[in-house]
């Protein structure tokens, strides 16, 4: 074959398949969107989304985040705690499964989350994949268990390090600075996305604390009891409202929980922000048209009576 067949020829040993984490570490940007700032901070989102999932589902009422040193992240929470007994699929335990393992988690069925605010399964094991050193700790069933990776790759099983009478789950992990070209994490974006999240989990408790070398140390804690009334509140600071009651529901209707929170200002451009499962959607979505038509189909039967 000649030099030029060789570089036309296309057999199967062009085909190239990446096992376990490895796609994610190839093409980063497609599990996380980029390999910037934006990538960077996405790996906060995908742990802290975990353990807002456990206080959706009601379970965990407080979570932790904390900025260390040497760009090590914690996120903590007080929920069930993740599974950590082996799994007959994989013949490894859950923890592993889930943090080496790309759509894997108690989402897509059989009674672990009724609602969740990530569907694609890949979360934490992108994390997993794209720190250079991450720890799991899991707190259940009185003991505490712990087990390290690094770039994704188990270091040894799973094990019993001690005894808890609590439970929950604490993540640590440190951003593979070969990924990433900005390590340096926001603090004002990171306030503003856990502020929201405890808006939208009414009754959640979110501690954050910065213990970064070469920051000022802070800490700041968000809770808000009336939830998305609470939102809405603050959205209207300096604004002129039209009533001082911030209309409100929150109904189960057809097997989905509906929450809305509604005021009139005396602005001409309106603020309406939607959310599915604590997910933003700036785009609106079916859920948004369907409040539209019922607020205007209500709004005119009223102007008829």
């Amino acid at each position: 074959m000649s030099e030029q067949d060789k570089k036309n020829s296309y057999g199967a040993d062009a085909i190239t398949v990446l096992e376990g984490l490895d796609p994610v570490r190839k093409r980063p940007g497609m599990y996380i969107g980029s390999t910037s700032s934006a990538g960077l901070h996405h790996l906060i989102w995908e742990v802290v989304d975990n353990s807002i999932d456990e206080a959706m589902a009601g379970y965990a009422t407080e979570i932790k985040v904390v900025l260390g040193k040497d760009n090590m992240v914690s996120v903590a929470d007080n929920g069930r705690g993740i599974p950590v007994d082996k799994m007959k699929a994989t013949g490894i335990s859950a923890l592993e499964t889930v943090l080496t393992k790309l759509h894997a988690g108690g989402k897509f069925g059989g009674g672990g989350y009724k609602v969740s605010g990530g569907l694609h399964g890949v979360g934490v094991s992108v994390v997993n994949a794209l720190s250079t050193y991450l720890k799991a700790e899991v707190r259940r069933d009185g003991k505490t268990y712990m087990q390290e990776f690094k770039i994704g790759i188990p270091q040894a099983p799973v094990k019993e390090v001690g005894k808890n009478k609590e439970n929950g789950t604490t993540i640590t992990f440190q951003a593979d600075p070969t990924i990433f070209t900005e390590l340096e994490y926001n603090w004002g974006k990171i306030l503003d996305r856990l502020r929201q999240q405890a808006y939208l989990t009414k009754g959640i408790t979110i501690n954050i604390s910065d213990e970064r070398e070469g920051h000022r140390a802070k800490k700041y804690k968000f809770h808000f009891e009336g939830g998305i009334k609470s939102y809405v509140k603050s959205l209207h600071r300096g604004k002129t409202k039209k009533h001082d009651t911030i209309f409100y529901i929150d109904k189960d209707v057809s097997d989905c929980k509906v929450e809305i929170a509604l005021q009139y200002n005396d602005e001409y451009n309106e603020t309406a922000i939607a959310f599915a499962n604590n997910i933003h959607n700036p785009e609106g979505g079916t859920h948004m048209v369907g409040f539209r038509t019922a607020l205007t189909r209500t709004l005119n039967n009223y102007g008829r009576g």
